[in-house]
């Protein structure tokens, strides 16, 4: 576990612009429960969820169409609702950062680490945004 000194910048990265942090299993399947549209980015402390996910996140929601919620757990911080984010995007397998699109409960979009370590920011909120114009 980081210390919550250290990660709280990383958090209000996303907190900031709106983003709920969620921090039990419970609050986890509350938030993909809800009607509509929600986001929810895995955070962490690596490099590219600084560089890269967290201000692609950031950015997407820039466009007219955006999700009803936007969520986030912290992975190596909140470990009981991260696993059970992931368990909401099976198949997938887990990896930090990454980001998922639901709609009425079921995953529709998934960017694994692998999609954005090494992205720029921008290709990350235009691949979001691609799915938030499709879903939203």
């Amino acid at each position: 576990m980081y210390p919550a000194e250290l990660v709280k910048p990383m958090r209000e990265d996303l907190t900031k612009v709106g983003f709920e942090e969620l921090h039990t299993p419970e609050a986890v399947d509350a938030a993909l429960a809800k009607e509509g549209t929600t986001l929810i980015v895995v955070n962490s402390v690596c490099g590219c969820a600084a560089a890269n996910a967290r201000p692609g996140a950031r950015l997407s929601l820039e466009n007219a169409k955006k999700p009803d919620h936007i969520v986030t757990v912290f992975a190596g911080v909140d470990k009981e609702a991260v696993a059970q984010a992931r368990q909401h995007m099976v198949p997938f397998p887990p990896s930090s950062p990454s980001m998922a699109l639901f709609k009425d409960g079921e995953l529709v979009h998934m960017l694994e680490r692998h999609h954005i370590e090494g992205r720029p920011a921008e290709l990350i909120a235009e691949n979001l945004v691609d799915a938030y114009n499709e879903h939203c």
